[in-house]
């Protein structure tokens, strides 16, 4: 079965504070969206590379990857991560000459690995346990324990300690069969209750809608940081620096 990376960067990156789009600045001489690209051309299990851009830069960005083998292409992306995640999924389908929507998911499935362009220091085991999980799961997330206690707050008050050995944060990339992905998003796009109530990823989306398929775990690293604020970016170039492993 064929596998897909999505390198998903369509946001703003508005909590970055720069007037360039964050997915554009530089990491030691490449832009983050470089970083992101290269890392699964070089994945030996990764067949096609498939970027999703914010519209006003597409044409920059799949200038920039002018030496990527395994690029497909460089697609618009929308105004939210979803929206961007259900452009991927038409281009997807469309490629694999799959109607969108439920007669085709009949047709020739394959691995899709979403990833965040924000997170330019993803290596090499964590794309391989992805794809390596996604034979027994059909539906994987990267997570990291926390190394915190997490409480919930209401009102100014702490009302809820949870366990912390329970808690997990969540990097990417995500892992998908495109038959099970595509069917979520289906059943998400039928639910009026989405737009007010998006989720924040598409782990999140066959949660919601697809209770009954399990989402597998796969380790990720404290090293795959997302760079969200300047003080990230500065972090990424230590670690890059450092020549620090993911563990």
């Amino acid at each position: 079965m064929q596998t897909v990376a999505v390198v998903l960067a369509g946001g703003s990156g508005s909590r970055f504070g720069s007037g360039e789009p964050k997915q554009l600045r530089t990491l030691a001489g490449r832009t983050l969206i470089e970083h992101c690209v290269t890392a699964f051309d070089q994945a030996t299990g990764v067949d096609e590379v498939l970027v999703v851009a914010a519209a006003a830069i597409t044409g920059q960005v799949g200038a920039s990857l002018t030496g990527i083998a395994k690029l497909r292409g460089v697609i618009a992306g929308g105004a939210s991560r979803t929206d961007s995640t259900r452009a991927a999924l038409s281009w997807l389908l469309a490629d694999r000459g799959r109607p969108s929507g439920p007669s085709g998911r009949d047709g020739p499935d394959c691995k899709v690995l979403f990833h965040d362009a924000a997170r330019p220091l993803v290596d090499q085991r964590i794309i391989a346990d992805c794809i390596t999980a996604l034979d027994r799961w059909q539906a994987v997330g990267v997570v990291v324990p926390s190394s915190d206690t997490v409480v919930e707050v209401a009102g100014g008050r702490i009302s809820r300690v949870l366990r912390r050995e329970l808690l997990g944060r969540c990097q990417t990339p995500q892992g998908f069969l495109l038959s099970v992905l595509s069917r979520a998003y289906e059943l998400a796009d039928a639910d009026p209750e989405f737009a007010r109530r998006p989720a924040t990823d598409d782990c999140g989306v066959v949660l919601r809608y697809l209770p009954a398929v399990p989402v597998g775990a796969v380790a990720g690293s404290e090293r795959n940081l997302k760079v969200t604020y300047p003080a990230d970016l500065s972090v990424a170039e230590l670690l890059l620096a450092s020549g620090e492993s993911a563990g």
